[in-house]
């Protein structure tokens, strides 16, 4: 992508500050903006990417601000709007709020930001903890000669050098998400394993982490036996960290971490998943204007596991009156302003099964009639520690730096309910 220039508007369109990078888009094309803007709103084909007499046009707009990109050359449009993304994280460590009198007062920084964050429209640093430890927002304090950072002058722009903590620690948490439609008739229709490995590192100098799973590819690759259990990741997405030459050679996933939290990938697996949590719903109607509900749910994972704070909602008609529920484990509760019958359970353990009993009255007959057919799905949210439901395993995680110090990784598994829904008869 190469930017030939970034303009901050007013939300009139007039021109407060602007970069002018490779010289070739006039500030003409500025004020045509806010014509073409409203000739789309108009026209309602509003979009954040214009393009007119040669020239794109990218923006965002922030507060009482448009901010935009304008360009001659065919860039990704993605990344160009990220970088505005990011640029605008930026203004807002230094200024705590992104507004026309923000950037008035600060001009000097802000002109300062520009030179740094883009050299002849190619971005280069958007990391603001990084950027503010030599462009101070106090002017006087410009006039100290101030070292630049080594993560500035390397490649390593996301980490500090000099970095020292007392205990050397890694947390590593693998989160998988469970997608799930089932049929009233009890058949999956969707599923798929949304999952993240979500980091925590407090590690000192500039360690070098390697971790492996329990990759599919990999295994295939070796030779592995077959019998090993191996899970087939898709739609892999790895922080920046991450060399993603090296894994693409030998899958080996090899990063220098960030300090503190940071999502290190996303992948997804779509198989066909087992319901985890079942929930079975029968509808009787024992008089014309009484409706009863018999619950059952249970527990479809290993005993050894457990499922905590399951809530599972029960869709009751809009005008069902009195609801009365008893139930064998945990606690119900009518919430009117959902008309849903809300089913809690603190602990659930793997192989088990609860039922739940709920009577409610309808006004009228014709009511009950037309809502036959047309209830909402069950919802069931979960959590159960210590468990994947694909089967990934974290094989290994290594810490190496070149002081030597042996530093500590924890790894936890967690599966939650992600958008995970029963149909009703």
């Amino acid at each position: 992508m190469a930017i030939s220039a970034i303009f901050f508007l007013d939300i009139k369109g007039r021109i407060i500050i602007f970069r002018d990078y490779r010289g070739d888009v006039s500030p003409k094309y500025a004020e045509k903006f806010m014509s073409k803007i409203n000739e789309m709103e108009e026209a309602g084909k509003l979009s954040p990417v214009i393009y007119d007499e040669g020239v794109t046009y990218l923006y965002l707009q922030v507060s009482n601000l448009y901010l935009l990109a304008v360009t001659r050359t065919n860039v990704n449009a993605c990344s160009t709007l990220v970088f505005l993304h990011r640029l605008v994280d930026v203004f807002k460590h230094y200024f705590q709020e992104l507004e026309e009198e923000s950037l008035r007062d600060n001009f000097v920084i802000v002109y300062e930001l520009l030179d740094e964050v883009m050299d002849f429209g190619y971005p280069q640093f958007t990391e603001a903890k990084i950027l503010a430890e030599y462009i101070k927002t106090d002017a006087y304090k410009m006039e100290v000669a101030v070292k630049p950072p080594m993560a500035v002058t390397n490649a390593v722009s996301w980490r500090m050098e000099g970095i020292r903590h007392k205990k050397n620690e890694v947390f590593l948490d693998v989160v998988e998400s469970v997608n799930l439609l089932v049929s009233s008739s009890g058949q999956v229709v969707l599923s798929e394993v949304v999952g993240v490995l979500k980091m925590r590192t407090y590690l000192s100098g500039m360690p070098e982490c390697k971790l492996g799973l329990n990759d599919k590819v990999l295994f295939e690759s070796q030779g592995r036996n077959s019998k090993q259990k191996s899970v087939e990741l898709e739609d892999i997405k790895f922080h920046q960290c991450v060399r993603l030459a090296r894994f693409e050679n030998d899958r080996t996933i090899s990063f220098i971490p960030p300090d503190g939290a940071f999502d290190l990938m996303t992948y997804r697996i779509s198989q066909n998943i087992k319901p985890l949590i079942m929930v079975d719903c029968v509808v009787e109607r024992p008089s014309r204007s009484r409706t009863e509900y018999l619950v059952k749910a249970r527990s479809q994972f290993k005993e050894r596991s457990q499922a905590n704070t399951v809530e599972i909602m029960l869709p009751l008609p809009a005008d069902a009156i009195s609801p009365s529920m008893k139930c064998s484990q945990g606690s119900a509760a009518y919430v009117p302003e959902k008309s849903a019958l809300v089913w809690t359970i603190k602990s659930f353990p793997g192989g088990k099964e609860y039922t739940l009993r709920c009577h409610f009255g309808l006004p009228s007959v014709e009511a009950e009639d037309e809502g036959k057919g047309k209830m909402p799905p069950i919802k069931v949210k979960f959590e159960i520690p210590f468990f994947t439901v694909s089967g990934v395993q974290v094989r290994y995680l290594k810490v190496i730096e070149k002081s030597g110090y042996q530093a500590l990784p924890w790894v936890r598994y967690i599966t939650t309910s992600g958008n995970y829904e029963i149909r009703m008869i």
